[in-house]
């Protein structure tokens, strides 16, 4: 019986000391391990791609934006403040979901099909809201003008870039609006164009904040 009990303590105190060498290794040592590797290596991605202006972090890199004016009285959806460029359509999971201004709950398409009545609606109305926006005294937005990304949400409902396409079509808006030349409002778009990852994958884009980054920079210039 002694050797019974004995045993069993042995047991137990060996199993003990397996859980404590494990839970040191695998909880500790080994997430420090990961976590100095990457934040010696790949510190800006490993803290969330982060994107800075006036010393303070503003966003990320990987997340889109909403550029809209203060909510008036009355009013559920806010008008989208036109002296920035804007991202892609941000409906997320559709119209009731809780992420149709890149709010962070949730993430994911609208799951509507291509022949959806609703999907036709939406693609319709924000056409007429990009011609009807971006068309300036001497620049006129035609319908044909516009690309798919303006009036399509991504497959996550988050996408921080646009198509240079779409960037180049709110040129003469943010130009007009900021009171900058059409040059220089071209020339930041084609400063913040990246083409193909690696040359050959995606397609080229701008990302949106650190666009408008560089427009406020150039707007305190003038």
């Amino acid at each position: 019986m002694n050797n019974s009990v004995t045993n069993t303590a042995r047991l137990l105190g060996a199993g003990l000391r397996a859980l404590l060498v494990l839970t040191l290794v695998t909880g500790v040592i080994y997430p420090l391990v990961v976590t100095g590797i990457a934040q010696g290596l790949f510190h800006d991605k490993a803290n969330g791609s982060e994107i800075k202006a006036d010393g303070k972090v503003v966003g990320s890199s990987l997340i889109g934006q909403s550029y809209n004016l203060p909510l008036k009285k009355g009013q559920q959806t806010p008008d989208a403040d036109l002296k920035w460029f804007q991202g892609r359509p941000a409906n997320g999971l559709g119209t009731n979901s809780v992420n149709t201004q890149y709010k962070l709950i949730l993430s994911g398409a609208t799951n509507l099909s291509a022949d959806s009545k609703v999907l036709t609606k939406q693609v319709e109305d924000a056409k007429a809201a990009v011609v009807k926006d971006n068309s300036v005294p001497g620049y006129t937005v035609r319908a044909s003008d516009v690309p798919a990304d303006a009036v399509t949400s991504s497959g996550s409902g988050l996408d921080p870039a646009i198509s240079p396409a779409y960037a180049d079509l709110q040129v003469h808006r943010i130009a007009a609006k900021n009171g900058l030349s059409v040059s220089a409002v071209e020339k930041l778009v084609k400063d913040h164009t990246e083409g193909r990852t690696l040359g050959f994958m995606g397609e080229p884009r701008v990302n949106v904040l650190e666009l408008n980054i560089a427009l406020k920079d150039l707007v305190a210039k003038k």
